[in-house]
């Protein structure tokens, strides 16, 4: 009842008229007194009352999650968020107004500037950016089709509604002022809109309401980092920290301004937590790979500022944002349990890239330059299995690993990656080595033929050829006389 008065409020001559404008055509009992109008509407600007007027008529629920934000409380309205310029490529007239419908990182920034600024330099602002590449390839002609009704005005329907949504992509404006339904809707991580800025802030931070709460949750980052090649919401959810959340929401103190581990709340993290909430020693960050010290999306990981340095770039080192996420666990784990998980966690990349993903990784640029598998994606089952390697598998591993998930480490990740290494991927490059023997590709069948014996007889790999690698013998008796002696010492091998 208040706030459906109090949108009035400006307009009304005095308390009675305005509260008959509130409640519509109902009339109010003679004994009720009139709702006093909140200070908040007696300085909200004229344009946003104009619009709320209407919007709480037509719009219900949006004009609802507004009311129960802090954009409210503050102050902030509709015409603050939509306000246009003359020349916005994206202006439009509605009703007195210029309006634009998208609300970009640079009109965020009028008031959330430093969070813009550091949002700007993050990897998810750069998450537009997929148009020519592999994944985007996939979606617009493997899987997809640019012509016919397949299509949405000529783009691909699997990339609008599929890769786009998460990833953003360039929201174009069409002569008559209107947007391109082939580009929106879009709340995609890293939009490229109109006004040139990357990014949309509504991915995380759910219009109209902005909840704090809401953007602090796993669920907010689960619209994206899920499925069979990210499945970071599964990982979460898998993890002792995920069961520890879902167990002790009520615990978590989400609405909190400040939000430190320790002080505010000490039942679990959540993705906002370790990526990007302050700590007693850390601000909050919106570039949310800050803390992270590995790249684990590519087919073969490296340290996160790896790339950045051979291109010159100065950049914060992969061992400052691995100590700023230290900082975030000691939050609850002593320093020997954090330093020991990270040793773990190393090892389980290094098994990765320098057991399957390098191998695999040279393997298919040699078929390639031997001209024993051609330069068009996904047109041979070898390149299929390449992708499910890295791409799904060898992803879930690391990422498994990161967030401390046994099964995706093992079952949905190891145990996958080796089948298809060994299964598939060395069978059907013998299988075009034969092809390529038949047309005369002696020299470059040779030389693969002899690095893939090469890779099988490292000790990582020599079991697949039959061989005992150096040591094994001696690890399994020093593992079988640990438990023979351990057995004996508990009691376990005494069976009277």
């Amino acid at each position: 009842m208040s706030l459906l008065f109090a949108v009035t409020s400006g307009y009304a001559q005095d308390n009675k008229s305005a509260a008959t404008a509130a409640v519509g055509k109902s009339e109010m009992k003679a004994e009720e007194p009139a709702p006093r109008p909140t200070p908040t509407f007696e300085v909200l600007s004229k344009e946003s009352a104009v619009c709320v007027s209407c919007h709480m008529k037509e719009n219900p629920a949006l004009y609802q999650q507004w009311g129960e934000s802090k954009h409210y409380g503050a102050n902030v309205g509709c015409y603050e968020c939509h306000k246009a310029e003359p020349g916005d490529a994206d202006a439009v007239r509605h009703k007195d107004f210029l309006i634009s419908t998208i609300v970009s990182p640079k009109d965020c920034s009028t008031c959330h500037a430093r969070e813009v600024e550091e949002f700007d330099k993050s990897h998810h602002a750069t998450g537009g950016l997929i148009i020519g590449s592999l994944d985007n390839f996939l979606a617009e002609v493997v899987e997809g089709s640019i012509h016919g009704n397949m299509a949405i005005r000529g783009e691909s329907a699997a990339a609008v509604q599929g890769c786009w949504q998460c990833h953003g992509s360039p929201v174009k404006v069409l002569p008559d002022g209107k947007l391109d339904p082939a580009t929106w809707p879009n709340s995609g991580i890293g939009r490229l809109n109109p006004d040139g800025t990357k990014g949309a802030c509504v991915a995380c931070h759910q219009r109209h309401s902005f909840s704090q709460e809401q953007a602090r949750r796993p669920e907010a980052c689960g619209k994206c980092h899920l499925g069979p090649d990210h499945p970071q919401k599964e990982i979460y959810e898998e993890s002792k920290h995920g069961i520890a959340f879902y167990g002790n929401v009520d615990k978590m103190n989400l609405n909190s301004s400040k939000w430190i581990p320790g002080e505010d709340y000490s039942a679990a993290p959540t993705c906002a937590t370790c990526h990007m909430s302050a700590t007693k020693d850390l601000p909050i960050t919106h570039d949310i790979g800050d803390r992270i010290s590995w790249t684990l999306r590519p087919a073969i990981s490296a340290k996160i500022d790896e790339k950045a340095k051979k291109m010159g770039k100065d950049v914060k080192s992969w061992i400052d944002r691995r100590k700023d996420m230290k900082s975030v666990c000691t939050s609850c784990h002593q320093v020997s349990w954090v330093e020991n998980w990270y040793e773990q966690f190393d090892s389980v990349v290094h098994t990765y890239n320098d057991k399957f993903a390098k191998p695999g990784s040279t393997l298919m640029k040699m078929l390639l330059d031997a001209g024993l598998r051609t330069k068009t994606a996904f047109d041979e089952k070898i390149e299929w299995t390449w992708f499910y390697l890295w791409h799904h598998e060898g992803r879930r591993v690391r990422h498994g690993a990161a967030m401390q998930a046994p099964d995706y480490v093992q079952w949905h990740g190891f145990f996958e990656v080796a089948e298809r290494f060994y299964m598939e991927l060395i069978p059907e490059a013998r299988e075009l080595l034969e092809e390529g023997k038949k047309h005369g590709k002696t020299a470059e069948v040779e030389e693969i033929e002899k690095f893939i014996a090469e890779v099988l007889d490292r000790p990582e790999h020599m079991w697949f050829v039959g061989k005992t690698a150096p040591g094994k013998k001696a690890h399994a008796e020093m593992r079988k006389q640990f438990m023979k002696e351990f057995n004996a010492k508990e009691g376990y091998g005494d069976k009277k």
